[in-house]
């Protein structure tokens, strides 16, 4: 288990120095406003990340110091979901006098978070389900989700793993990084691993390092990502030690969350740029809240943003049936209404993809306004985001795949055929929900079982389709 005071032990970085270049870089953005209770906070200070964390606001006297809160924030503040904690830095983006400001609704705790709602649950994605060891999520057949911390540099109030985040009676130990990283050593179709929590850049640098290279010397893991939120509540974390650890175990990615454009700061520009500069790719995940970015002008102006700042729009998500979040959730036709107002308004790398998260474990399930109108044999109709409506033309003597190119040979894993996958492969020709033949059967019944799929041709030599029998 890590505390902030282990943390700032167990790293050998100074405090954060800017080149003259960043330097002037920030002068000449600005800088963020400090509440009156910091002013006297020197700027070696203010920069230094673990000043940051041990300095975090979580009680009702603190936030009280520097914002007008109102009677559901205090009511929030007494009896909080989960944990509060929120840095002097992002605190310093607040509104004291507006309880709308977007960065304000994030972080403060409010009565609502109480309130029950139809289909609330603690553990919405059933990410418990699909753990085969603590804190390693396997949904999908080629990539896991390794949770290796339950803290973060600030807390989001809709967050998705309220039920363990913030705990510290939650916390992940080596035990558990060892039985994670020999489930993947011996899952030969694990590929990706994505490590998040909590946030991973709130581990020790040393905790962190070990298992990058852990993972790296994994001959079949193929890319690491990470999650974090740590560039947006923390900038003065991402130092250029940091990101020269990072550079050492490419091809390593991250994914950023990012909600409003008010959270692209001259600090978190800095940030960002050495991110990309040491040639990790960034890509933001964005989460659809009531109030706070439910709007296209908003999102556009969010999107716009990070593209500017070398982020590339990944997703944009539904808000998840957690408790808590009750407050947050929009319909889904607001999240297809935004993606309408983005898709050829703008550009392509701005878009993210719109996802619900399935509750139950299904996985994320890409939502997006229809453009596809009508098909008929050899011909397909569409319409653009102007409403102009045309007809593509498809191949009268398209015949798929060929076993004459190699890769149409190669073998394929179980699971690379499940799901719709499967029926379209012809490994399958139906999918039966679960009790479904108990459900259908009759006394003294025979069970019809369909034969065995065949293909109605396979490819030769040459790839041409010969018939079998």
């Amino acid at each position: 288990m890590f505390d902030v005071a282990e943390l700032m032990e167990r790293s050998e970085e100074p405090p954060q120095q800017r080149s003259s270049g960043e330097s002037s870089q920030r002068r000449s953005a600005g800088s963020t406003r400090r509440p009156a209770i910091w002013a006297d906070v020197p700027e070696a200070q203010w920069n230094d990340w673990r000043w940051q964390l041990s300095h975090r606001l979580n009680s009702l006297e603190e936030l009280s110091q520097i914002i007008h809160l109102t009677d559901e924030e205090v009511a929030g503040c007494r009896s909080p979901h989960f944990r509060v904690d929120i840095t002097p830095y992002f605190a310093s983006l607040i509104d004291p006098d507006d309880p709308h400001c977007p960065i304000r609704r994030q972080v403060i705790p409010t009565g609502k978070e109480l309130m029950p709602f139809n289909g609330m649950v603690a553990d919405s994605l059933n990410e418990d389900g699909h753990s085969p060891v603590p804190g390693l999520v396997h949904r999908y057949p080629d990539r896991v989700l390794m949770l290796v911390t339950t803290q973060c540099a600030s807390y989001c109030r809709y967050c998705t793993r309220s039920r363990i985040v913030g705990d510290p009676a939650a916390q992940f130990s080596r035990s558990d990084y060892d039985r994670q990283i020999d489930y993947i050593a011996r899952t030969p179709q694990v590929r990706d691993v994505l490590l998040s929590g909590g946030d991973p850049l709130i581990l020790p640098p040393r905790v962190l390092e070990d298992l990058l290279r852990r993972l790296r010397a994994i001959e079949h893991v193929e890319i690491i990502r990470i999650g974090s939120r740590v560039p947006v509540f923390l900038p003065q974390r991402i130092t250029p030690d940091l990101t020269e650890m990072l550079r050492r175990y490419h091809p390593l990615w991250m994914n950023l969350h990012f909600n409003h454009a008010k959270e692209l700061t001259p600090e978190v520009a800095v940030a960002l740029a050495r991110l990309a500069d040491a040639g990790i790719p960034l890509g933001a995940q964005t989460v659809l809240l009531a109030g706070i970015n439910d709007s296209v002008a908003v999102m556009k102006e969010l999107v716009h943003k990070l593209v500017r700042h070398r982020v590339r729009p990944y997703y944009l998500y539904q808000c998840d049936l957690v408790e808590g979040a009750g407050h947050f959730r929009t319909t889904v036709s607001k999240g297809i209404e935004i993606i309408e107002g983005l898709r050829g308004h703008t550009s392509g790398y701005a878009i993210p993809t719109y996802v619900v998260d399935a509750p139950g474990g299904g996985g994320k399930i890409p939502v997006m306004p229809q453009y596809l109108i009508s098909q008929a044999p050899g011909k397909v109709v569409l319409r653009n985001f102007e409403g102009f409506i045309t007809t593509y033309d498809e191949p009268n003597d398209y015949t798929g795949h060929t076993a004459a190119r190699p890769e149409a040979a190669r073998p394929r894993h179980d699971l690379d055929s499940e799901g719709v996958h499967g029926l379209l492969a012809g490994v399958a020709t139906f999918i039966k929900p679960e009790g479904f033949d108990q459900r259908h059967a009759r006394p003294g019944e025979v069970r019809w079982e369909p034969p065995p799929a065949v293909p109605a041709a396979a490819p030769d030599g040459n790839g041409h389709q010969r018939e079998r029998g």
